[in-house]
């Protein structure tokens, strides 16, 4: 049985998706949540699905070590950023290295880096006037929205688009695709 923890710092739609996805799959399971705030949504999704949720704070992640510490406790095998919104630390990439995933929602990339999320992405894409947009799912490094791409899906951007009409587009992308390309992810990494 793969493990999976799902970082999420917001509502946790993408999480619950992904509990649901896996849900009495055999191999695979999202075994614990991690979230670096305190208010968001996420915490209360895992206490309603009943998957354990680790509420940390910055020095936890980057200086303690406990972060690093409950996914090794944990047996975390798999690492997926759902709306996280803070760089994994080198101790963490070390261990895992190719296996975490970040979702954006643009087609990196154009529209990724430090403070590009939510709408403020939607925003830039309906300002900048593009025809598609989309989601990225990639590998995960030193850098915000900058590791390699796993996979890309789209969606055309219609000329009456809002960033929220256009949000409602890119999250359903997210639903359809995250999980099933993390599937194939871990799926191909135990061949």
């Amino acid at each position: 049985m793969k493990n999976i923890a799902i970082f999420a710092s917001g509502s946790g739609s993408n999480a619950e998706n992904f509990v649901n996805y896996f849900s009495g799959n055999k191999e695979i399971r999202v075994a614990m949540f991690f979230c670096n705030n305190p208010k968001a949504g996420v915490i209360e999704r895992a206490k309603k699905l009943g998957v354990p949720c680790m509420v940390f704070d910055k020095r936890q992640l980057y200086e303690t070590g406990e972060v690093a510490d409950a996914l090794r406790r944990n047996s975390i095998d798999y690492l997926v950023l759902a709306g996280f919104l803070l760089l994994i630390p080198d101790d963490i990439r070390a261990v895992y290295g190719r296996r975490i995933v970040n979702i954006h929602p643009s087609l990196l990339p154009k529209y990724g880096g430090k403070g590009m999320y939510g709408d403020r992405v939607h925003e830039a894409v309906i300002a900048a006037g593009d025809k598609v947009s989309g989601i990225t799912i990639h590998r995960v490094n030193e850098f915000y929205d900058d590791g390699s791409i796993v996979c890309q899906k789209t969606c055309d951007v219609a000329p009456d688009d809002t960033p929220h009409t256009l949000a409602t587009k890119v999250h359903a992308l997210e639903y359809q695709w995250f999980p099933v390309i993390v599937e194939q992810d871990i799926l191909s990494e135990m061949k």
